[in-house]
Order: structure tokens, then sequence, then C-alpha cells
């Protein structure tokens, strides 16, 4: 790699042997004299990560193109492998476009205690580096390594180090991005993809950013984009050179400020380990549209069973619950309500989501999705509960409890609310 090479930033693909890392040294020297000496932000994405999966399950899937999603007639693609996305399938495409594409793909259905696991065990490798570690998703994280200088090199060998380890370890590739800044690092994984490292130092920023679309900056959504359009910016470097006053007139003082800022390549926002849920949430498609309000809120009590489990099994509580509701032509509304107290409990969150549901204008109407979050979630510990005289919710959340100790020892559906039993039961 020459220094020309890291004008821009330096790309490293398949460096992730023992030698592979040791060849760094040439260009990110021990003694943190190199060009990544201040780039102590790393961003880690993995690659494809659920199509990944399934290949490691399914030896037939070798050589194969992979998408995983929804088989149903109106099946989603959550994920495509890399041979796949060579035919123009993507994430969030129908499943039905997609097997026109690449009619020689193998479909799996999501298993998302398949996908934990392995989460986890990145997140393991991750967190052996440093403690701080801030996932974003099963499949992304932010490090800061400031911390692990000292004992493993600079942030260039750590990144090595790191897609050395998940590669050997879970026989999975990953990128990784390494800059001075969040944002920086984020893009750099990005533009590596797949199976890179990119190491942007700080006085290449600039040469870096500046080509990008101005949509590549965080915060700049379709919206943003038409109105810095108007204003002839397209690219991040026309925007950094835009007057800040002008930013701020047309987009408000915070949002002006902020975007002004990052096109120039400052970021102070730090990496924050393990920041908890802001919320917890499900929902589900139908096959066909559901118009009959018993059976929608037959699934809204099942989505809230699924959400109140993750609640507990967090330690979580929260106080917001929202109800999404999605007709046949994709418009979509949202209804939500803030309860006097926390709650992990079901038969409270379902009996709101029910409600919200009814009072939305839409009961009777085809739908074509329902969802079910509840927002404002904080540890339970910290939530001060004050029940009225004769409220049940304990009595019931000890029921629930129950009910999680005998789905995690039997499985799903081993026990379940006696109305989606006998709906189950019915539907035989």
């Amino acid at each position: 790699m020459s220094r020309r090479q890291l004008e821009r930033g330096a790309v490293l693909r398949g460096v992730v042997t023992r030698e592979g890392i040791a060849a760094l040294d040439a260009d990110f020297p021990l003694d943190g004299t190199g060009p990544d000496f201040d780039c102590d932000i790393l961003h880690l994405d993995m690659d494809a990560f659920f199509a990944g999966v399934e290949r490691l399950r399914h030896p037939e899937a070798r050589g194969r193109p992979v998408i995983v999603g929804g088989t149903g007639p109106r099946g989603v693609v959550s994920s495509a492998d890399y041979i796949a996305r060579r035919h123009g399938v993507h994430s969030a495409m129908p499943m039905a476009q997609a097997m026109r594409l690449c009619p020689q793909a193998l479909v799996y259905p999501p298993d998302g205690d398949a996908y934990r696991r392995v989460s986890e065990a990145v997140m393991d490798i991750l967190r052996s580096v440093t403690p701080l570690v801030q996932p974003l998703s099963l499949d992304e994280a932010f490090l800061d390594v400031s911390g692990a200088r000292r004992s493993l090199g600079g942030p260039a060998r750590i990144a090595a180090m790191i897609r050395e380890r998940v590669r050997r370890e879970q026989r999975l590739t990953c990128s990784v991005g390494v800059a001075a800044t969040r944002f920086v690092a984020k893009l750099g994984s990005t533009h590596c993809k797949p199976d890179g490292l990119l190491v942007v130092p700080t006085d290449a920023v600039r040469g870096f950013l500046d080509p990008l679309p101005v949509g590549a900056l965080p915060g700049v959504g379709d919206k943003t984009e038409r109105l810095l359009s108007r204003l002839g910016v397209r690219t991040i470097g026309a925007l950094a050179r835009l007057d800040t006053e002008l930013l701020r007139m047309e987009l408000g003082n915070k949002a002006g400020t902020r975007l002004s800022e990052l096109a120039r390549g400052h970021d102070p926002s730090p990496v924050v380990s393990d920041t908890p849920d802001k919320s917890i949430g499900a929902e589900e498609t139908f096959p066909t549209d559901v118009d009959d309000p018993e059976l929608i809120d037959r699934e809204l009590l099942r989505l809230s069973e699924k959400v109140a489990r993750r609640l507990r099994a967090s330690g979580q509580v929260g106080r917001t619950v929202n109800v999404k509701l999605r007709r046949s032509d994709f418009s979509t509304i949202s209804r939500s309500r803030t309860l006097s107290e926390t709650t992990d409990v079901a038969r409270r969150i379902s009996a709101v989501a029910r409600e919200l549901h009814a009072a939305s204008g839409l009961k009777g109407a085809p739908l074509r999705l329902v969802g079910v979050r509840v927002e404002g979630v904080v540890p339970a510990e910290r939530a001060h509960r004050q029940l009225a005289l004769g409220e049940e919710e304990p009595g019931w959340r000890d029921v629930e409890r129950v009910m999680d100790r005998v789905t995690a020892r039997f499985g799903p559906g081993a026990i379940q609310s006696a109305v989606l039993a006998k709906r189950d039961e019915n539907d035989v």
C-alpha cells in the first residue's frame, strides 16, 4: 500500500491472516506514528449476515445464490448474498420479484435465534478487544479502541485482527471502517464491502468525503436531498463549501449546523457502550388482506405477548404503547397511548393495542400489516410502580413469567393464551 493510496483512504482486502496483520506494520507501525495514529473509532459490518449464516447451516448452498426472507405470496427479502445481489436482488424487495431476477437462488426463512447466537459470538470478540462496544443491530457495531493500543497495536492492526478472528471463529466475513469519527468509520465500512478494511486518515477525510453524494450523510433523507439539490448541492464537498448560515435558514438551526459539521468531517459523538433499547416491537404481514376485527385483535394479542416477552427477557419495561396499521395500498397509520405506569405485561399492552385499533377508524378495513411497539423503555429496576387498589397486573406478570419459563424449556407454542389456543383449535 502506497502513500498515494492513503490520500483518500486505504482499502485492504483479505488482510485476515496473521501474516497479513504483520504486513500492516510497514504502513501502520506499532509505535503509533502511522496514518491511523488518531483513528480510534472502528465500525464493523458483517457481510450479508443472515445469508452468510444460512449458507453455513445448509451445505447444499455452497456456490449457489442465497436469499433470506418470507416465502409466502407477500414475502420480502431480508438479506441476499453477493451472488444474488449481482442479479439485482436487494433487501426489502418483494420475494416474487427477487425470484424472477435470480430463479436459481435458494430461499430460507429468517431464523432470528440462529442470527442472535452468531451475533452474540461476534460481539464477544469485539468486547474482548475493548469494553467500548456499541452494537447498532445484530450485524454491526462501533468500537472505540483507544484503550487497546498498548496491548494490541494501532487501530488498523486491531481491525485486521478482528476480521481474522471473525473469519476463523465464525467462518464469516466482515468489513471494517477505521477513522477518527463514527460517521466516517461507518462510511468507510460501507465503501470497502464486502470483506474489506478501509482506513481513512484524518488528513484524508475531506478527500474521501467530498466526491460522495449528500445522501451518504446521516440524517439526509429524500426530502432534505431534494432541498439541497435545489440549492445546487449534490455532493458532500459542495455542502461543505455552502455558507452555514444559509444552511441553518433552510434546514433549521440544529439540523443545518450538524450537516455543515458532518460535511467538514466533524462528528464529536462518542461510542456509547451497549446503548439500551429505546423501544421494542414486533409486526406481522398477512399472506392476504385481513378485514375481520376479531382476527386483527387476535394478532395484536400475539404480537403484544411477543413484545412483553422481549421486555421481560431484557429486564426492561415501557410506558407508551404504539400500534401500526398498514392498509392494502401500503398507506400506514400509527396510534399511541402513554400509560400512567410502566409495564412488561402482555395483557396490559394488548388491551391498549386493541383499544387503539378500535379508535383508529380502520376497524373492519382490510389490513396488510399490523404491529405493536412499546416505547419509553427503561430498566425495570429504575421504574417506579404504584398500582391502584385491586389492580391485577402483579398477578398477570407472575403468570406470564411462568409462561416464559415453559416456552424457554419446551419451545414456542408449548403454552399460550386461551384466546390464541382456542382459535388455533378452530383452525385445524
